[in-house]
């Protein structure tokens, strides 16, 4: 299809008054095309020049030059019109050579107007095809251009937002928020306001550019005509030029934007940038402010409740000293009284021994039965007085590594609360693996954990109830004891708690059962300094059972 309204300029060489009017009037005039004819090379390189073609016809047949030449001397001026060369019938070499110096297409001579229109519309289609191209790489290079530019916005409000997550410092803050601000805006010149949420003062707190006597105010109250206005209305304000110079900032620049920065819709404080000329920040670097703000109001958050957790951590650390000082007093305090009741409870014990053993008299049954109970209370007080005194030690390390058998430990300390059990007339049944079930550590420390469970399954089992202790191997890599009872039992919300230190099940004044509350939490202490680990099960009523596990000695190492 024709197109008639082509308006492509076209300069048409061509000396003979036939052709030209074959070319000019009869082809591309109709058309619309904007034709200039000259008739020699030399006048030709001149309106290439002035004209910038679209195309060039040209004859080979020329007064002064011929048309390879022209061809040539067009190729020198980095001239980029396609050029259509006109011949007679005969000068297929001469067309081969203008087509090696760059012709597009060819005429040959006589022709008639629909050839030209032809060959022209030919042309002028690869012409416009590359102008497209060209147009479309400009469009893309344009883009790319606004991408990357967004791009560096983007990543540099995206650092902005990792810097303010981690600031825990408001003033910190406040100067990144500045400092962001002036970068995202293309800005001169930034500042920050603090609003009062009581008497809606601005205080200036943070600020970058700033003349010495405005940078002087910070952390003072501050008025810059502007602020002030985007607090009330709660709106970013975007002003330059005529309208600026009504307020007083304007000796400071000419163009000037405020963000207000809100925490549940209230404004708390205020972001300012200001260029020196009066080129208006535009939507694009008006949306960066205000996100950036809306990242600001998030990271004020976040350092209010850091201010607020650092708060709580002192207080925390403050009661933590407090219950140090009263813990180690308390430990003092237990210390000065097992060592000052170590000595006259020997001596009491010594004296009672002898009476029963008939050293200083025959005893009647009742005086014997009576200086039992005595010898019995003495047991339970000389009991309370070793765990105080190995309560000082078991947070250290044991006092000497050797191979133990738990087995042999095991059965040594049955032997020794076998009398008691037997006069509760408990059964007191041992199950222990004949495997090797040897651990690395201290034995005076590991047979007290044996005497404090059993002394406890003992104390908490009713008459003619069960004690199992069970001694076994678990994965080759532990072993595992547990001293179960058929006792009272615990109740659930005391479980989690009866390894600490003084705690007792039973804490009234009139509870049935003796002690200080201090045998399973050296049970545990002992345990946790031979790299194991203990705990109980119970169900109230129907008995306990206390469990640990150390790592066998083969797994340990050279521990110690």
């Amino acid at each position: 299809m024709v197109r008639t309204q082509t308006r492509e300029r076209i300069l048409v060489v061509e000396p003979d008054p036939e052709i030209a009017d074959v070319v000019v009037r009869q082809s591309l005039q109709p058309l619309r095309y904007r034709a200039r004819v000259v008739g020699d090379a030399g006048s030709a390189l001149q309106e290439s020049l002035r004209f910038a073609p679209h195309l060039i016809i040209t004859d080979l047949h020329l007064p002064d030059l011929s048309g390879k030449d022209l061809l040539a001397a067009l190729g020198s001026q980095s001239s980029d019109a396609p050029i259509i060369v006109i011949a007679d019938a005969g000068e297929e070499r001469d067309i081969i050579q203008a087509f090696r110096l760059g012709a597009a297409d060819f005429l040959l001579w006589p022709m008639r107007a629909t050839e030209v229109v032809s060959a022209v519309e030919r042309v002028l289609a690869q012409v416009r095809e590359r102008q497209a191209k060209l147009h479309l790489a400009h469009q893309l290079e344009k883009a790319n251009k606004e991408l990357q530019r967004r791009v560096r916005e983007l990543t540099t409000l995206f650092d902005l937002a990792k810097t303010m997550a981690s600031a825990t410092s408001q003033q910190v803050l406040f100067q990144h928020l500045v400092e962001g601000a002036i970068r995202l805006g293309e800005a001169d010149k930034g500042w920050l306001f603090l609003r009062d949420t009581t008497t809606k003062q601005l205080t200036l707190m943070a600020q970058k550019g700033l003349p010495r006597t405005f940078a002087a105010r910070v952390g003072k109250p501050w008025d810059d005509g502007l602020s002030g206005l985007v607090a009330l209305s709660g709106e970013p304000l975007n002003i330059y030029g005529e309208p600026l110079r009504r307020f007083k900032v304007a000796q400071l620049g000419q163009a000037a934007q405020v963000v207000p920065i809100k925490i549940k819709k209230e404004v708390v404080a205020l972001l300012a940038v200001m260029r020196k000329e009066a080129r208006p920040f535009s939507s694009d670097e008006q949306a960066l402010l205000v996100a950036l703000a809306d990242y600001a109001s998030i990271a004020l958050v976040n350092a209010r409740l850091f201010r607020t957790l650092q708060e709580h951590v002192q207080a925390m650390q403050r009661t933590a000293k407090a219950a140090r000082e009263g813990e180690n007093l308390k430990n003092e305090l237990l210390q000065n009284v097992s060592h000052e009741l170590r000595t006259p409870l020997g001596v009491a014990k010594g004296y009672v021994d002898m009476l029963l053993a008939g050293q200083m008299g025959d005893l009647t049954p009742e005086q014997k039965q009576t200086i039992q109970t005595v010898q019995q209370q003495l047991a339970q007080i000389a009991d309370i007085v070793t765990s105080m005194t190995a309560l000082e030690t078991v947070s250290l390390a044991p006092a000497q590594w050797a191979r133990v058998n738990i087995g042999d430990l095991a059965r040594l300390a049955v032997a020794r609360q076998k009398p008691y059990a037997k006069k509760k007339k408990l059964v007191l049944d041992t199950h222990i693996e004949s495997q090797n079930t040897a651990v690395r550590g201290d034995p005076d420390q590991l047979g007290l954990v044996f005497d404090h469970l059993l002394d406890n399954a003992v104390k908490f089992t009713p008459e003619g109830g069960h004690i199992t202790l069970q001694v076994q191997r678990k994965h080759d890599e532990f072993v595992e004891v547990s001293v179960q009872d058929t006792g009272i039992g615990i109740p659930q919300k005391h479980l989690a708690h009866i390894f600490d230190r003084f705690y007792q099940v039973d804490g009234s004044t009139t509870r049935r059962f003796g002690g200080l509350g201090l045998g399973l939490s050296v049970v545990k202490e002992i345990i946790n300094a031979h790299n194991g680990k203990v705990w109980a099960e119970s169900t109230e009523g129907k008995g306990t059972a206390v469990r640990f596990v150390l790592p066998l000695a083969q797994q340990e190492g050279n521990s110690g």
